[in-house]
């Protein structure tokens, strides 16, 4: 029973609260009121009542600068699922956390014992036990507002209870320490109060408010070591267990540290007489006065100095800022007092110190979105100036990721394709200065592609809902009923996480109904939710048990059959439970339970039951037994069939749903009892088993069919015979279920976002009429289906609407009868709601000859999910309204060139789209075009790429497109060098607008100077281009060793013949011992012609290669020097020590025993000691004195003197004392030492393994430790020690 909690009004919080209530004057001749101690901070008078898990609330302080302040809550552990989370903000969201270790410390205790509130707390609580009145409980204000206290009794229970109650004239609680009478009562009713009004229960069964055990007391403190101005402000307390969460807030006051000015005042404070006595004389007001001007003064400025606490280097980053950053800074670094701060950079005066080097600086921060390019622009003030950029401290080199620019003053950075490798900071550096930016990469939104669908299952089934991201390796965030789902909850729970690439997937493996809710996958750049609904199996009994009348030594057989293959049960006899034996058979195949009994006792006789494991469901039938008397009755009587209805007058007709268990049981009379035969047209039933069988009673014959089907309609004929005679009725059974599923379900006609579906009724109607249609929706891929109509609709053609253009939908259709609803028919074929485009855009006349005109324009604004075929451009001449079509089959580009004009005729033309819903609307010029061709002025553009040098490969293919205009068409020419270009090499092909420049593969022939001339009659336009093949240089001449000292080496060598038709950038150099004549590396990118290798191996001798290095890479071919380089070593002599042998021979000890073990059923233990001895002593292990041989069961290892024996998978059989015994062949034999340790296995496993083993030597710590932990891998126990343990061993 949860305790009952004071219902008592908060006093008010703040300053305000803190205030004492002003004293009452007392009524002349009332007594006055003892002295009152001060109460203890928990119990305040104004302190704010606990509400909530808080049984403490932090106060708010002021502390003086420079001082430590110490902050103390406590929390009801009772009231939490778990153990709390302590988080301490300043502010809302600054957590404290991150600054642990400086100023601020945490500290977090707990005690169980505690109490939740201690109401009698220390004279006031003896006096109130005592039985004293309001006035001495500390807390006058109850008695002062004429509420009296006095004793009661709980309703429950003999305790005493402290009752306050209301004696007020008017009869209102006013806001007091107690404002709502309240009782202490124990017992079974700690509810409930006691006479005086609602009650306040300590704890539920404790007799004493003093001696109750509260619930877990957690204590939380906050310490701030010298406090400063910043750390004024407002704090909260934020506490979280699981899905609980409670905060509560206070505030901390930072006062300016006080001043002793006594002794500046008393100084001051003094007579103005000279030469007389202390006493005598008269203050010196003027000077106190003064002198206290000057402190107000001094004070004045310390105020207007002081910095709020905040660090000069924050002042500086402030003063650097915009305005627009202050607040972004103050949040990052706790400032709270935001007018102060502004005031202070107000009266600052920022000097903005003017570069010497740059112009313009990088922005403060640049942000880019990932895959982008992105450019850093700084302007310098002169040109000439040598200028680097870095990444995070790394020189930047250029590259294709990284893009070097210069634009006059202008230097620029251009980053491609950026990553969130390149989210860093970034400097570029002019001679001694530098600037600063830094550079934020933001990820693509994560977008669900596949979003979670709704599910309907049953307890205990495997559930996945599965949801597709657009990113591999997204993080998705899960929640259920809009609680986070994360993976440390999941091993308490029976879900987990599983990803597979795109897909998200959340598991339950046995699903229950707790599990059934609103999921939610939340991602950075959408969301989308199911919901997921679990339902508890309904058992269906499919046959019942039935009645059973047996003869003696007969067998009775008790079946049934339940929908569920997995159902188990338990059968009892008249409640009691039946156990299998001799002659009772309890069986369970399928979905049939059978009770057997064989030889049939008159005690067997009584009520069977069936109980299915996990159901409210029971299944009964009695079991008769049968005496047999035998009576001669001469009398004869001819048999007869009684039914409902006589066959001869009308028809026996009996109706069924397929699916259903049908039983006719017909009574039949005569005498001796007739012989019952059932019939469908010739076929004679005679079967007592399986799905159509006879059952066979006293004076009853039953046709039972088990879920029939269609095949089972017809007439059936019942025929009985005797000797007396014979009698014959028919049935007629008539089976009816759900239609057919409708046929030809097809999508006739679509729109924009609608379509029209119609199809065929079904062929069997299920012997019910149709009374409508119910229509489904979905999309291709999806399993969702959505409902078109609730009412069933009674049309084949029907439209949907609220579609969406573009998505691939699929529909089904059922047909529902008087029995139920059909099957699904099959899917129609998937289609699309589409719809034309719009009209094209910006359709203009690009180019106009005498007998044509070429016609460009924009694709449509809206092109839809059809997508567009082309494009048909139609013309119609000045005077006419016919258009004339310029194509028949739809262009693709946006461009059009038509042909075959009348010269000077007025033409206006128009363009429509084309998709597969039809033409759009057309796009129509504004004013007929005039059919006559301009003159244009020809001009060569010349590529920027082809204003300088162009450098190619030998091999690689030329390929140069130069762009000219002018009209009519011009001519063009290629020259080299003022003569013809050879056709066989190069290839040039010219159209009206660009010329072709092909070479298939370069050669250094074709290097040289190209002019491409331009002319139209008269008009002439010229370009050169200059072209460089080139190829990889030859390798270096003369390559000598010049010099050797020392370990050092001098090279030269010259530059080689052929340079590759371009500049050497470098050469590579290596070396190679003259033994191995392995090549390692020495220089790369060397630029001179000499280098000096350093670090050579005294008594080697070296040879020398050089590779030359160009734009296309190192030459095919070193040159190797002529001669080698022999490092020469000086003489060395070693003289041998004398070496006297050490007799390292030592019996052996045992530095760690054997402590005694008690292990865990099954799992692998190990028993571990330590021993030293030269030799390698010999170790024998023992069980019970009996020597361990060969045994799998056993492992034993010797690590460098640490013994383990491995027992794998113990059983209580392996329980006993082990010793391990060492001894060695030095000499004569030493005894052998041994220890002694108890294994002991407990018959069951204990519900957590044990963790640490029982020793019985505390003394002797164990070299693996003084615990020991169950581990299944025996090489990982056999591997735990170290080399340190003992000297022996390998």
């Amino acid at each position: 029973m949860p305790e009952a909690k004071p219902a008592t009004k908060k006093a008010p919080a703040g300053k305000d609260a803190a205030k004492p209530a002003p004293k009452e004057a007392p009524p002349k001749g009332a007594p006055e009121e003892p002295p009152k101690e001060a109460p203890p901070e928990d119990q305040s008078p104004t302190a704010e009542e606990p509400t909530g898990i808080f049984l403490k609330k932090p106060d708010s302080v002021s502390v003086e600068n420079g001082k430590d302040a110490l902050i103390v809550a406590k929390v009801n552990g009772k009231e939490l699922p778990g153990k709390p989370e302590i988080k301490w903000f300043k502010g809302k969201w600054l957590e404290l956390g991150s600054k642990s270790g400086a100023r601020f410390s945490f500290k977090e205790s707990h005690d169980s014992a505690s109490n939740v509130r201690n109401l009698w707390g220390g004279r006031e609580g003896t006096q109130a036990r005592a039985g004293g009145c309001a006035g001495l409980l500390g807390r006058g204000r109850a008695a002062r507002r004429g509420k009296c206290v006095g004793w009661g009794r709980g309703p429950m229970c003999d305790q005493r209870a402290l009752v306050v109650t209301d004696k007020s004239p008017q009869g209102s609680r006013s806001s007091g320490a107690w404002e709502e009478s309240a009782g202490l009562s124990c017992g079974d009713s700690c509810g409930e109060g006691g006479s005086g009004g609602s009650g306040v229960a300590l704890e539920s069964g404790h007799t004493h408010p003093d001696r109750c055990p509260g619930p877990q007391v957690y204590t939380l403190e906050l310490r701030i070591g010298k406090v400063v101005l910043g750390d004024r402000g407002d704090y909260r307390l934020e506490v979280k267990a699981k899905d609980f969460c409670d905060s509560c807030a206070f505030n901390i006051d930072v006062e300016a540290p006080r001043q002793d000015s006594a002794g500046q005042s008393l100084e001051s404070f003094k007579r103005s007489g000279e030469g007389k006595p202390e006493g005598a004389g008269e203050l010196d007001f003027s000077g106190l006065l003064k002198k206290r001007q000057v402190v107000e003064e001094e004070k004045k400025k310390k105020k207007d100095d002081d910095d709020l606490g905040i660090p000069p280097e924050i002042w500086e980053l402030l003063k650097g800022a915009k305005k627009s950053e202050y607040e972004k800074i103050a949040f990052q670094y706790g400032i709270t007092d935001l007018r102060g701060m502004l005031k202070r950079l107000k009266k600052a005066k920022v000097e903005v110190k003017k570069s010497a080097a740059f112009t313009k600086k990088l922005d403060p921060a640049y942000q880019v979105d990932q895959g982008n390019k992105i450019k850093l622009v700084v302007e310098i003030s002169d040109p000439d100036l040598p200028l680097k950029w870095y990444k995070n401290g790394q020189e930047i080199k250029p590259s294709s990721k990284y893009v070097f620019e210069n634009v006059g003053k202008k230097r620029i950075l251009c980053i491609n394709k950026c990553t969130l490798a390149d989210d860093a900071a970034y400097e570029v550096a002019v001679k001694d200065e530098k600037c600063f930016t830094e550079l934020f990469v933001r990820e693509p939104p994560v977008l669900i592609v596949t979003p979670l669908e709704d599910q309907q299952v049953y307890v205990g089934d495997r559930v996945e809902m599965t949801v597709e991201v657009s990113e591999e390796g997204a993080q998705v965030m899960w929640l259920k009923d809009g609680v986070e789902l994360t993976r440390e909850d999941s091993f308490k729970s029976r879900y987990r996480f599983k990803k597979d690439g795109k897909r998200h997937i959340l598991i339950y493996s046995d699903v229950s109904l707790e599990d059934r809710g609103r999921y939610q996958v939340m991602t950075n750049g959408g969301q989308c939710e199911a919901e997921l609904s679990v339902e508890e199996k309904q058992l269906e009994v499919l046959q019942d048990i039935a009645d059973l009348t047996v003869k003696a030594s007969e067998q009775a057989v008790f079946k049934c059959e339940v929908s569920d293959e997995k159902v188990t049960g338990k059968w009892y006899k008249n409640g009691v439970e039946v156990r299998p034996s001799k002659r009772i058979t309890i069986s369970h195949v399928g979905r049939f339970h059978k009770l057997v009994i064989d030889d049939v006792r008159p005690e067997d006789e009584g009520d069977y039951t069936f109980v299915p494991d996990g159901y409210a469901l029971s299944l009964s039938a009695k079991l008769n037994f049968l005496e047999i008397k035998v009576e001669y009755v001469p009398k004869q009587e001819p048999p007869k069939i009684h039914l409902d209805c006589s066959g001869k007058t009308s028809e026996n007709a009996v109706v069924v749903v397929a699916g259903n268990k049908l039983r006719l049981d017909v009574s039949i009379t005569g005498e001796p009892p007739p012989v019952a035969t059932w019939m469908k047209e010739d076929e004679v039933f005679s079967g007592t088993e399986g799905r159509v069988r006879l059952e066979q009673r006293a004076d009853i014959s039953s046709f039972v069919i088990e879920s029939a089907e269609r095949g089972d309609e017809g007439r059936y004929t019942i025929k009985v015979t005797n000797p007396a005679g014979e009698d014959v009725a028919s049935i007629f059974l008539r089976v009816v279920d759900v239609p057919d599923p409708p046929e030809a379900v097809r999508v006739t006609t679509v729109g924009e976002d609608w379509a029209i579906l119609v199809w065929e009724p079904p062929k069997y109607d299920g012997g019910q009429p149709v009374t409508g249609y119910l229509l489904e929706r979905k999309k291709k891929g999806s399993q969702r289906w959505m409902k078109l109509n609730f009412e069933v609709f009674t049309e084949t053609t029907y439209e949907s609407t609220n579609m969406i253009e573009g998505i691939l939908y699929e529909m089904r259709v059922f047909a529902v009868n008087a029995i139920g609803v059909s099957q699904p028919s099959v899917n129609t074929k998937p289609f699309m709601p589409i719809a034309p485009t719009s009209e094209p855009q910006h359709l203009t006349v690009e180019d106009v000859t005498d007998t044509t005109t070429t016609l460009k324009w924009r694709p449509p604004d809206r092109i839809g999910a059809g997508g567009i075929d082309g494009y048909l451009v139609e013309y119609c001449v000045e005077g006419s309204d016919e258009w004339i079509p310029a194509n028949t089959e739809p262009v693709e580009r946006c461009g059009f060139t038509v042909k075959n004009l009348p010269t000077g005729a007025r033409i206006t033309f128009r363009v429509v789209g084309v998709n597969i819903a039809g033409r759009s609307q057309p796009a129509t010029l504004a004013q007929p075009v005039t059919i006559r061709e301009i003159v244009e002025q020809p001009k060569i553009r010349l590529p920027r790429h082809l204003r300088q040098t162009y450098i190619r490969k030998v091999g690689e293919h030329l390929n140069l497109v130069i762009p000219f205009q002018g009209k009519p068409r011009p001519q063009v020419v290629w020259t080299k060098g003022g003569a013809p270009i050879d056709t066989s090499r190069v290839h040039v092909r010219t159209s009206n607008f660009d010329t072709v420049f092909f070479v298939r593969q370069a050669a250094r022939s074709d290097s040289g100077e190209y002019e491409l001339s331009v002319q139209i009659e008269n008009m002439k336009d010229t370009a050169t281009v200059h072209i460089r093949v080139v190829e990889k240089a030859g390798p270096p001449q003369n390559v000598m060793v010049k010099e050797v000292w020392g370990t050092n080496a001098l090279v030269e060598w010259q530059p080689p013949k052929d340079d590759g038709n371009t500049e050497i950038t470098g050469y590579f150099v290596q070396k190679a011992d003259k033994k191995t004549m392995e090549w390692f590396n020495v220089y790369e990118h060397n630029r001179h012609t000499s280098c000096t290798v350093s670090d050579l191996i005294m008594g080697n001798e070296y040879y020398f290669r050089v590779y030359s290095e160009n734009i296309c890479g190192l030459s095919d071919s070193p040159g190797v020097s002529k001669n080698t380089a022999r490092i020469l070593k000086t003489g060395i002599t070693f003289k041998l020590p004398e070496f006297k042998e050490h007799d390292f021979r030592t019996p052996p000890k045992f530095l760690t025993p054997l402590p005694d073990r008690v292990v865990v059923a099954g799992y692998t233990a190990a028993l571990n000691c330590a021993v030293r001895g030269h030799p390698k002593p010999k170790v024998v292990w023992m069980k019970n004195q009996m020597e361990i041989g060969e045994d799998p069961k056993f492992l034993m290892t010797n690590h460098q003197g640490v013994l383990t024996l491995n027992i794998r998978r113990p059983s209580p059989f392996d329980s006993g004392t082990y010793s391990c015994r060492a001894s060695t062949s030095w000499g004569r034999p030493w005894p052998s030492a041994s220890w002694k340790s108890e294994v002991r296995t407990p018959h069951s496993p204990p519900a957590a393994p044990l963790s640490r083993a029982e020793t019985c030597d505390q003394s002797a710590p164990h070299p693996l430790g003084a615990g020991w932990e169950a581990n299944p891998d025996p090489s990982r126990d056999a591997a735990g020690g170290h080399a340190g343990a003992g000297a022996g061993g390998d």
